[in-house]
């Protein structure tokens, strides 16, 4: 691919060499994740009562647990692909605040406008998951997140920052209605005492996805280097506008790919034999939810849960958002941004490698005492960075990543076990938390305002210690709710 390889060779963020490395790694670590899946795998069954669905049902002529290594490995691409696009945003936020010469709070309704679409579309997701099933909801999610991809086309050929805005808030909505349904979708393929273990598996391809989207995003988009305010306006007018013009069309022909990308993936999942689940299936092969509470909001462990995605997407969003700026105080590293930004990598790409090294404590260890250590270690890192400067500061806030690992897919496992026909509705509840990476990363800026970069991240510490009591207790049903008896939420 001769043009991909010119635009690799001028990219002046990550040398070529990085971006081959990531070319070159990526494929194998796809290949061990699917041997992970098939150890994973072997010998699990639904547990519970048998499934109404033929298509979850064992062959009559063999008592042999059914394996579902083909569906979740199918199911693993989709946690990829938006763990990719999600991250592409940390390259659009500087490249369209050169474009649209933002401010950095008018730079932030990016990720703004992204995570909101969380909150608005979650809910309704829910019930089209309920209405069609989760398969044709991850079809579904796929084509719009898809058409958000495309909305970038036109956003850059008139240079209009509203409208790329728009393309991210389409592009998020297809991206929530894709976790309302896939998340409880692997939580269900399998027993409820591994559904912790199997989703932080399958997530591991969502963090792969967030660790070699900066390389191949710095790469296509931010292929030249951005000129500086100073630069800008030194150039004559004419220059200027064409020079902002050619920055902005940059972004057609990747969102293009990923788009058409999208369109092929939503064909594949189509004519492949997933199991067919809708919430009758799941209340099923959850063994409840028929007793229980009229509607998920009646789940306090649910509530509670929603209240730790919320807290755990927050801090982590509002470390990465920071952590550029933080490593360049003098007293921690004093490092340049650009050399600060080769540091991420360690933060985010830590989260897939503790979602490898976690998995197989999530099937032998009880999953709430997993979460309560993981998140107790992370708040000691936190306040460890707070305390201390220079290498260890450095190292230990960046260290946060992999102990961030297993929260998300834990949390959400410990709270929808047990919903049984709420499972679609509780995921959408979940889902909707995620807008915490909209707002907690305002409220710590606020808080870097007025005491300073080193010490604002007392934020996630706090949220960190939140996970904590819901990892050790929180995330105990109410007694007499259907999800008690469910091996998955016991302490």
């Amino acid at each position: 691919m001769p043009a991909s390889a010119h635009l690799l060779k001028k990219s002046s963020e990550f040398p070529r060499s990085r971006v081959s490395c990531a070319v070159e790694r990526g494929p194998k670590m796809v290949l061990a994740l699917s041997k992970l899946l098939a150890a994973s795998t072997k010998g699990t069954h639904m547990a519970g009562p048998t499934p109404p669905s033929a298509s979850l049902q064992a062959s009559p002529a063999s008592d042999k647990p059914r394996s579902y290594l083909g569906p979740l490995a199918v199911l693993s691409t989709l946690f990829f692909m938006w763990g990719f696009i999600t991250c592409l945003n940390d390259i659009i936020i500087p490249h369209l605040k050169v474009v649209f010469d933002l401010n950095y709070a008018q730079a932030m309704m990016i990720q703004f406008a992204f995570f909101t679409a969380y909150f608005i579309v979650s809910l309704p997701s829910a019930q089209i998951v309920r209405r069609v099933g989760y398969k044709n909801g991850i079809i579904i999610g796929l084509v719009v997140v898809g058409l958000g991809c495309l909305a970038f086309y036109p956003a850059a050929g008139i240079r209009s920052y509203a409208i790329f805005l728009l393309a991210l808030f389409i592009l998020a909505a297809g991206i929530t209605l894709l976790q309302v349904a896939a998340n409880p979708f692997v939580a269900i393929l399998g027993k409820p005492e591994t559904a912790s273990a199997r989703l932080t598996l399958t997530q591991a391809l969502n963090s792969l996805g967030t660790t070699v989207a900066p390389f191949f995003g710095s790469a296509l988009i931010l292929a030249t280097v951005a000129k500086s305010a100073d630069e800008l306006k030194a150039m004559a007018p004419a220059a200027r506008e064409a020079y902002r013009l050619a920055e902005a069309a940059s972004v057609q022909k990747p969102y293009v790919g990923l788009a058409i990308t999208l369109f092929i993936l939503a064909v594949a999942i189509a004519l492949s034999k997933l199991p067919k689940i809708g919430d009758a299936e799941a209340a099923a092969a959850q063994g409840g939810g028929s007793a229980g509470p009229k509607s998920a909001f009646g789940y306090r462990h649910l509530m509670l849960g929603a209240v730790a995605i919320f807290v755990y997407v927050g801090g982590e969003v509002a470390i990465g958002s920071f952590l550029v700026n933080y490593l360049k105080e003098p007293a921690i590293a004093g490092l340049p941004e650009k050399v600060g930004a080769t540091y991420l990598p360690y933060y985010w790409g830590g989260a897939m490698v503790g979602r490898f090294l976690g998995t197989p404590l999530l099937r032998y260890f009880k999953p709430g005492r997993i979460l309560a250590l993981f998140a107790c270690v992370a708040a000691l890192l936190v306040v460890t960075t707070m305390t201390t400067s220079g290498s260890v500061a450095m190292w230990s806030v960046l260290a946060v990543g992999l102990f961030n690992s297993i929260m998300f897919p834990t949390i959400f496992t410990l709270a929808i076990a047990g919903l049984g026909k709420h499972t679609s509705q509780g995921s959408g509840i979940l889902c909707m938390a995620i807008v915490g990476g909209a707002l907690v990363p305002v409220i710590q800026g606020a808080i870097a305002d007025r005491i300073g970069i080193h010490h604002c991240f007392i934020i996630p510490a706090l949220c960190y210690l939140y996970i904590v009591w819901y990892g050790w207790k929180g995330h105990i049903p109410r007694p007499g709710q259907s999800a008690a008896h469910n091996p998955a939420t016991a302490a």
